[in-house]
């Protein structure tokens, strides 16, 4: 089917980040995957094609708002190329909007011009060894102190910390209101040069090897209160409005990462020979990949609906659920049929599809488990 969401400006940048991929990433991925993260000077370098400026407002150096549709673009190319750009995303695509929707004027003028340009990178530490989903049950907390808060506790599973110049870190500020834990809970933007924060250890994943994941520990740490991010005690309402887009861009990744298994399949089916005929060639291959081509048409569909529906700002939390479930779990399927129909060479490194399958599975965790957009869906069909 004829996709319709892009018009020649967002192909024009499709263009631009993908002979941007062929200089700047693909010749340094593999020393990326080696070490476990992405270089901070990347990012400058990214900013320069402007992909670090979305959103931001247009007096703080930034682009002003912009389509979603070109960190969609972003992410199909990366995919294609089977490459990531580390924690491009959680930076901008996620935590950008925490910022809009939350900082005030002067937090703005302070860190939206490093934001726009690519100097700073941003993080946000919400799980916690004994939370994973439930962030009602955080243990961090902030007591005030004078003009500062002293943050005290521990985070893992930290996306793009170890490189990250700010951290939005969601503590616990005051004591849960009777049986309502999701009271009390507080944004707080911290300095990743602060004394007293320690980034732990970088964790070594089964996939996405490029994007440092890590443990963080906060002892006396003091923050500055013009640092609280929105208002005290009001994080896990922040917290639900923000997930939607997180969501959106997990699906995207996902169906991104789909097609492009496909793509490297179909190019491994072509040429490989056995019993002295192409592999493409037998039914057992076409009706496989058919099979994967139907479904990430699908999802393809879904996704384009959601960001249409992000762009207009009506994205609901039940959409994303339903998307990112949709499309988490087709993405596993298909990685896992492109991967048998390389057999032994399917699970060697030096093939794209291996990668492809690794990097697919964590989609169906992060950003809330599959189980848990299950529960959101049913609950909105009165279940």
């Amino acid at each position: 089917m004829q996709r319709t969401i892009y018009n020649e400006d967002h192909e024009a940048f499709r263009s631009t980040i993908r002979s941007f991929i062929a200089k700047e990433v693909t010749p340094n991925y593999a020393e990326w995957q080696s070490i476990g993260y992405v270089p901070h000077d990347f990012y400058k370098k990214l900013g320069e094609t402007g992909a670090t400026a979305f959103d931001v407002p247009e007096e703080y150096g930034g682009a002003g708002k912009t389509s979603y549709k070109y960190q969609a673009v972003m992410t199909e190319e990366t995919a294609r190329a089977a490459v990531s750009f580390g924690n491009y995303n959680i930076s901008t695509g996620i935590i950008v909007p925490y910022l809009l929707n939350l900082a005030n004027e002067e937090q703005k003028k302070r860190w939206f011009p490093g934001v726009a340009s690519g100097e700073l990178m941003l993080a946000i530490a919400m799980t916690e060894p004994g939370t994973g989903s439930d962030l009602a049950g955080i243990k961090t907390n902030a007591r005030r102190d004078g003009g500062d808060f002293i943050l005290n506790g521990a985070k893992t599973f930290i996306t793009g910390s170890s490189q990250a110049d700010l951290i939005i870190v969601v503590a616990r500020t005051s004591p849960p209101s009777g049986d309502n834990r999701r009271e009390g809970l507080s944004l707080l933007v911290m300095d990743t040069t602060s004394t007293g924060f320690e980034v732990g250890r970088r964790l070594d994943k089964i996939g996405l090897k490029s994007s440092d994941t890590c443990e963080l520990s906060f002892t006396d740490v003091h923050i500055p209160s013009e640092n609280l991010l929105g208002e005290e005690g009001k994080a896990f309402s922040y917290l639900g409005n923000n997930l939607p887009r997180e969501r959106l861009s997990i699906a995207v990744q996902s169906y991104a990462l789909a097609m492009s298994a496909i793509e490297h399949t179909i190019a491994y089916v072509k040429d490989r020979q056995i019993f002295e005929k192409p592999l493409s060639g037998f039914q057992n291959t076409k009706f496989v990949l058919a099979e994967c081509a139907a479904e990430v048409e699908a999802a393809e569909a879904m996704v384009d609906k959601a960001i249409e529906l992000d762009d207009a700002g009506e994205l609901t939390a039940v959409d994303a659920a339903k998307c990112k479930l949709f499309c988490t779990e087709m993405a596993g399927r298909v990685a896992d049929k492109c991967l048998q129909l390389h057999g032994g060479y399917g699970y060697v490194l030096e093939y794209p599809i291996a990668q492809l399958y690794s990097d697919t599975r964590v989609s169906r965790i992060y950003g809330g488990t599959s189980e848990v957009m299950k529960t959101i869906i049913a609950k909105s069909l009165g279940l």
